[in-house]
């Protein structure tokens, strides 16, 4: 029987532990896509306890807390932080399977050296023991950020944010670290969403252009993008819970974006022909800028009402949606390659049963000039379980190019949440030595040691367009 958790940890074979060790271990990360506050990066925040670094905001502890029996009080409520982490500690052991049981005792063990098991009875020791850690130094945010060897940071962030903590940092110069805004214009594809008038106003005044109708708000669009490209962005992202294509025109367009700043209602076709057009806009501007653009598909999101009203959103209470993206999603690849505009691409569904049809899409669009440039994204929010990460990159390398794959991002609230890229790596290696002990790969290590190089760092560090120089060139075979 194998050692909980010891440094052979998911890999199963010799070319597994070979692979792992001696070429992804030390690898850095690029984490492309992430909700960390840029804010807390630059304040270099200090924790006051672990219960604020592992249970704040962090909704995939809450969902199973709940499911657990926890009450609200020591979820999200007034609950103290040690009562809550006494909760989150009653919940771990009930939680084997899923990987928060690994995640949470990887973090213990790589950022606070601590190799006991978290239970009820365990749960004070490791209290004191860690709280003691994060209250002197080398235990603040940039320091968990640099200690897992962190190149580059990519937050979210909304177009009318004025980026004011990411070009503080720019200015300052003194963090190792590249941290670049991701432009995520949700808010201003939501035509019918509530609130999204008053969006519109404070895009105007961010973007210092009066939006008197369509075209206005076109070119106030296109004038944040170019302020995040001059704050170092070169992602952009898209929450698109349903996958849409309406064929349009500008003037339609332009009809439906007045009748909704009006004030009235529109239907879900104009809707539809509203994202479309807008989608295809910011597309087109993304290629000229040489950005990554990403789609994330199929959530179903704030299913619980009351709760919804009580907490608001990415509390816990979102769900994979089952919508087909097929035609949309190619319809939408191939207006941009019509013209020849089609940016670099990441595409994630939150559905696993998507998997395959985003596999077998991406090759419609590849340009036989970028490697990789169309890509079928990580294992996502559901997904990023040792299951699902295994049937993503399973669908990948038997319809395409898993050598290719810019692999893990972290997508995640928490500073602590980087383990998440071992763990990621550990199955890449085992996958990958499976292949090799079954006879379906040669044990060619120089080979397989690059392209486990590339999937864990080198290949995400060709595909962005970061231009900062601090970025680690590329790490070669032994």
């Amino acid at each position: 029987m194998q050692k909980f958790m010891d440094e052979n940890f998911l890999l199963k074979n010799k070319t597994a532990i070979t692979l792992f060790h001696d070429y992804a271990k030390d690898m850095p990360i690029i984490d492309y896509h992430c909700h960390l506050s840029p804010k807390e990066i630059y304040e270099n925040k200090k924790f006051k306890n672990i219960t604020e670094a592992w249970l704040y905001g962090d909704h995939y502890k809450w969902r199973v807390m709940r499911a657990n029996g926890i009450e609200e009080e020591y979820i999200t409520g007034g609950a103290s932080d040690y009562d809550k982490f006494l909760a989150w500690a009653k919940t771990v052991p009930m939680t084997i399977g899923n990987p928060l049981y690994n995640w949470t005792h990887l973090e213990l063990q790589r950022f606070f050296g601590i190799y006991d098991i978290l239970n009820e009875k365990s749960a004070p020791a490791i209290w004191e023991k860690v709280n003691a850690k994060l209250s002197g130094e080398g235990f603040r945010v940039r320091d968990f950020i640099e200690n897992s060897k962190v190149k580059v940071v990519c937050t979210t962030d909304d177009p009318i944010d004025s980026l004011e903590y990411h070009l503080k940092l720019r200015e300052k110069n003194e963090f190792p670290v590249i941290v670049v805004p991701g432009f995520r214009p949700d808010k201003g594809l939501e035509i019918n969403r509530e609130g999204f008038i008053d969006w519109v106003s404070k895009l105007a005044e961010a973007a210092e252009i009066d939006i008197a109708n369509y075209e206005d708000y076109l070119a106030a669009l296109e004038s944040r993008v170019h302020f995040f490209h001059s704050a170092g962005g070169r992602v952009s992202d898209h929450a698109l819970d349903s996958m849409v294509f309406e064929e349009t025109s500008f003037e339609e367009v332009a009809e439906i974006f007045a009748k909704r700043m009006s004030g009235s209602g529109i239907s879900l076709e104009a809707e539809k022909k509203f994202k479309t057009y807008t989608l295809i806009f910011l597309g087109k501007l993304y290629a000229e800028l040489d950005w990554a653009m990403q789609f994330h598909i199929n959530a179903h999101r704030n299913n619980n009402n009351r709760m919804f009203k009580i907490l608001g959103p990415d509390t816990g209470y979102d769900s994979i949606n089952d919508d087909q993206i097929a035609k949309p999603l190619v319809k939408i690849l191939d207006a941009l390659e019509q013209e020849n505009k089609l940016p670099k691409t990441i595409i994630y569904s939150l559905n696993p049963g998507d998997n395959v049809v985003i596999a077998s899409i991406i090759n419609s669009f590849q340009d036989g000039k970028t490697p990789g440039k169309i890509q079928f994204g990580t294992a996502w929010w559901f997904n990023d379980t040792k299951e699902g990460m295994l049937e993503q990159m399973k669908a990948l390398s038997s319809i395409g190019l898993f050598s290719r794959f810019i692999g893990m991002l972290t997508d995640s609230r928490s500073f602590l949440s980087y383990t998440r890229h071992e763990y990621f790596r550990r199955l890449v290696c085992n996958l990958i030595g499976e292949w090799v002990e079954n006879g379906e790969v040669p044990n060619d290590l120089e080979l397989l040691g690059d392209i486990v190089r590339g999937i864990s760092y080198n290949n995400a560090k060709d595909y962005f367009t970061f231009q900062e120089t601090s970025i680690v060139e590329h790490i070669p075979h032994n």
